[in-house]
């Protein structure tokens, strides 16, 4: 006997194909992925009057700290060129001074060397050795002056004695009203450059001396 077909058990249509009445169609394709729109940077600061406005001023204050840079650059170089003058001064003062002690050390030395060449005695090797020492002083600008006849300067001479006109020579006598001169070199005086070591000691003659003269007998 043949049994009724049981129509709850017959075979269920695909899902994919249910509820559809066209045509079989393909998978759906992925949709497209949108561009993204790129974002307007905040950080940039836009061109225009705003921003040409703000350059002028950042402008003026570079070049007011420019100028206050080399304005204080020039007062630094005129300090150092002052300083560098200043010393190269002092060290040249502290060199004559030294030279000028060392000189007057040895004045008391050429006295006797002339003294010994007013005797006669500066002869020979003696001779040659005292004329060297004396070229080299002289190098170290030392200079002597004091001679007969040369008008009185109680700056640089130093009166010893004094003798009136009609007592000297011609010296004297031929100016017996003129200013004092110098008749007679008791011992020579000598300088550095402006520096005076020793003034020279000289008899006067002529018109009295002032009273800067020094000591009279």
């Amino acid at each position: 006997m043949n049994r009724p077909t049981d129509v709850g058990r017959l075979p269920r249509p695909p899902l994919a194909l249910v509820g559809r009445t066209g045509p079989e169609r393909g998978p759906t394709p992925p949709a497209r992925a949108q561009p993204e729109r790129a974002r307007p940077d905040r950080r940039a600061v836009p061109a225009g009057p705003a921003r040409r406005g703000a350059e002028v001023p950042d402008a003026e204050r570079l070049a007011a700290e420019l100028r206050e840079r080399t304005a204080d650059l020039q007062r630094l170089k005129a300090e150092f060129d002052n300083y560098r003058r200043r010393v190269r001064r002092d060290r040249l003062a502290v060199g004559q001074v030294a030279v000028a002690n060392v000189l007057a050390r040895l004045l008391p030395v050429l006295d006797a060397i002339a003294e010994a060449a007013e005797q006669g005695q500066v002869t020979g090797g003696f001779g040659r050795v005292a004329d060297v020492l004396e070229t080299e002083l002289a190098s170290l600008g030392l200079t002597s002056f004091g001679t007969v006849g040369e008008p009185f300067d109680p700056t640089v001479h130093e009166a010893v004695a004094y003798t009136p006109a009609e007592r000297t020579g011609p010296v004297a006598r031929s100016a017996p009203d003129g200013p004092a001169v110098c008749a007679e070199v008791v011992r020579r005086g000598f300088r550095v450059g402006d520096r005076l070591l020793r003034p020279a000691e000289v008899s006067v003659t002529g018109a009295p001396p002032g009273p800067r003269a020094g000591p009279l007998p």
